[in-house]
């Protein structure tokens, strides 16, 4: 039994969840979305509540009841509020910065490294902290992990880009033996 698909989710003010066959699509202040569910699942909009039911037992309706459930719910949180994930940059000379629709990255190597940035990002850059917003979590997440994989902090000094408030064990450096 799904405990995060039996949830139903409140619809903000704001917000218009159209139900069509298959689709859901949810627009608001933010832009739209829109989505596909699977066959096994059944939505129902009602009093500005949405239900999820499965069609049978099966696994795979099992399985895609919370997941479907979960992706609406983040398409209208998004919508309503937005996602946002926060970077740092550590490191003498690691800095970034926001050239046109480009984020431009100096890490240590003997090149800069621009990243063209995806329609539905924003990317704000202040020298050493980066912030993405966005309505959509798997594109802001995603984005966020394409700009820390361009330099992961090292275990030594704890150089490279991580996420904010991310904790990097430290390891210790060799010592001399005497």
């Amino acid at each position: 039994m799904s405990r995060i698909g039996n949830n139903p989710i409140s619809i903000p003010d704001g917000i218009n969840v159209k139900v069509e066959n298959k689709k859901i699509e949810v627009s608001g202040k933010k832009g739209s979305q829109l989505v596909v569910i699977h066959e096994n699942i059944k939505v129902v909009n009602e009093d500005n509540t949405l239900t999820f039911t499965r069609i049978d037992d099966s696994a795979v309706s099992r399985s895609m009841h919370g997941t479907t459930r979960q992706i609406v719910n983040n398409m209208i949180v998004g919508i309503s509020e937005g996602f946002r994930k926060d970077l740092e940059i550590v490191g003498v000379g690691y800095q970034a910065s926001i050239q046109g629709s480009r984020l431009k990255l100096q890490l240590g190597y003997s090149h800069d490294i621009f990243f063209d940035l995806p329609d539905g990002v924003n990317v704000s850059a202040e020298r050493t902290s980066i912030s993405i917003e966005g309505s959509n979590k798997q594109l802001v997440g995603s984005v966020a992990s394409k700009i820390r994989s361009f330099r992961k902090p090292e275990p030594y000094k704890g150089k490279g880009i991580r996420y904010k408030g991310e904790n990097i064990r430290i390891k210790q450096g060799k010592t001399v033996g005497e």
